[in-house]
């Protein structure tokens, strides 16, 4: 890739993701104005508070310009709080919660219950090889809602106990994708190298 991959680094596991695509061959950079925006092929955007996010994306003037990018195409991936702020509506969001709207889907703000509810589950993820992905879920949403062209790429196992059972947790639609979980925090970096494919697919055909 000629433009490095950048990940949003107002809040939350900005050096984690930065290690996954660099352990991936990428040049990875951390984004925090319009100007570094610019300049990559495309974008991270980590786990944090979705409302904190949404409110630091306005005041650093991030909102529009990011929403113009991904409109215009540009590859994006969301852990957490990443895939709230990526979907068109959250429900249990603020009023005054910014969406981006860059994935047809509706997800539920920690539907996994609040940070004592934290757990791990082992997923098979569409396109992932090499077995199960260990999934670190932390006041995590997940999608409530899919619409056309949306793909399911994991759901929850369904021997997970209680409402979590088959719940979708992983999506891509088009150049866009997300996870409810956090897989920055394992070490495995498969999921960042997925996301790299369709950043160099891009590349090659933009």
């Amino acid at each position: 890739m000629s433009a490095p991959v950048g990940v949003l680094a107002l809040q939350g596991n900005v050096p984690e993701h930065l290690d996954a695509l660099r352990a991936c061959g990428a040049e990875a950079v951390p984004v925090r104005r319009p100007s570094e925006l610019a300049e990559v092929a495309g974008l991270v955007l980590p786990g944090g508070e979705s409302t904190t996010l949404s409110k630091l994306l306005e005041a650093v003037e991030l909102l529009e310009p990011l929403r113009e990018r991904l409109r215009a195409g540009m590859p994006a991936f969301g852990s957490c709080a990443g895939m709230i702020l990526l979907a068109r509506e959250a429900i249990d969001a603020r009023p005054d919660q910014h969406q981006l709207g860059a994935l047809d889907i509706t997800v539920r703000r920690n539907a996994f219950g609040r940070q004592v509810a934290s757990f791990e589950s082992d997923l098979t993820v569409t396109g992932v090889a090499g077995g199960p992905v260990r999934a670190v879920f932390i006041r995590a949403p997940w999608v409530e809602t899919t619409g056309r062209g949306v793909e399911v790429l994991a759901r929850v196992p369904g021997s997970v106990a209680g409402p979590a059972a088959g719940k979708v947790v992983a999506v891509r639609q088009g150049p866009v994708m997300a996870t409810a979980f956090h897989p920055e925090q394992t070490g495995d970096a498969r999921l960042h190298d997925l996301f790299l494919r369709r950043v160099r697919d891009s590349v090659a055909t933009g």
